[in-house]
């Protein structure tokens, strides 16, 4: 499966950081965060929230623009290595010197130098600065302002991540019309943890793509209407299982979404994290529902027709998936 040329949506820049990177960054930095480690040295925990604990901690030890182009380095060096030919980043500036403006075109500016390299290297990339969730509306609109003012380049998408629990995504609309007015590309993360209504309130934003999105297939009129606006749906089949929220892979809604003509594509979340890659999703993929070359690469298509980049890199992006 490394072989075969993939699109990725749907990935959390500092929840891909591997657990070695973040150790030896600690080490570094004289910081103890081994209780965030299992005995074998991966990322523990029990639950979502403790999920969200130790995904907090492991990014607290990236505190400078250096630390973070470190770490973009060696995602997509990853990513290159799982047969990914472009990646659509989920990044945080509320990570990032605090969403403070300044900070944040210091921290892009690091990023944006690896990113070319890795794109004159064969793997393009975009960034969707994401706001938290469970940070609150007043902190997300910093995201936002960040995002609409460093538009363009590497930056051309903006998104809401974290715990669904926390608030309503309607509470976010002040931040979305920011980034729409600013041309940005827009997605959501709903009905993962919550039920259909959350990807309706989705997208009532304006949303072209919404990340999970699995629980829209307990309501028929709503896989209606994605299917009819062809609104695509950034799923991660790998990170859905480990978290409890399908009991296996051949539960997994993407075939009812897909045979629906729901647009799926495949993606990792936090592969580190869920003990996943690309090529592993694609393998279980295959095992769970007989899907092959022909039906990875629709979704691909429909991953370049959904991704936040320009026509130019679109136009390349197909040529090399057919």
């Amino acid at each position: 499966m490394r072989s075969l040329k993939k699109i990725e949506l749907h990935l959390h820049l500092e929840g891909a950081a591997p657990p070695a990177f973040i150790r030896a960054l600690a080490a570094e930095k004289h910081q103890d965060i081994g209780g965030i480690f299992d005995e074998r040295g991966a990322y523990a925990y029990r639950d979502f929230k403790e999920f969200l604990r130790v995904y907090e901690a492991a990014t607290s030890v990236l505190t400078s623009p250096r630390d973070y182009a470190r770490l973009l380095a060696e995602v997509l060096a990853e990513c290159a290595e799982q047969g990914a030919i472009h990646a659509e980043l989920f990044v945080s500036p509320a990570f990032c010197g605090g969403a403070d403006l300044s900070a944040w075109r210091d921290y892009l500016a690091a990023m944006q130098e690896v990113a070319e390299r890795a794109e004159q290297g064969g793997i393009s990339s975009r960034a969707i600065l994401t706001a938290i969730r469970h940070f609150g509306p007043e902190r997300a609109r910093k995201t936002a302002i960040c995002a609409a003012e460093t538009s363009g380049g590497w930056v051309t998408g903006f998104g809401i991540g974290g715990a669904e629990d926390a608030g309503e995504l309607p509470d976010f609309a002040w931040s979305f019309d920011c980034a729409r007015e600013a041309g940005l590309g827009l997605t959501a993360h709903a009905g993962e943890w919550r039920g259909p209504q959350s990807v309706r309130d989705a997208l009532s934003l304006g949303v072209s793509r919404i990340g999970h999105g699995i629980r829209a297939v307990e309501d028929a009129a709503l896989v209606r209407d994605l299917a009819e606006r062809g609104v695509t749906l950034e799923l991660c089949p790998g990170s859905n299982v480990a978290l409890g929220l399908v009991p296996s892979w051949t539960a997994h809604p993407i075939a009812r979404l897909a045979d629906a003509g729901v647009r799926v594509t495949v993606s990792t979340d936090d592969p580190p994290f869920f003990h996943t890659t690309l090529s592993h999703e694609y393998q279980r993929l295959a095992d769970a529902f007989g899907w092959a070359e022909a039906e990875f690469r629709q979704m691909n298509l429909w991953a370049v027709d959904a991704a936040f980049c320009d026509e130019t890199t679109k136009t390349r992006l197909r040529k090399e998936l057919t």
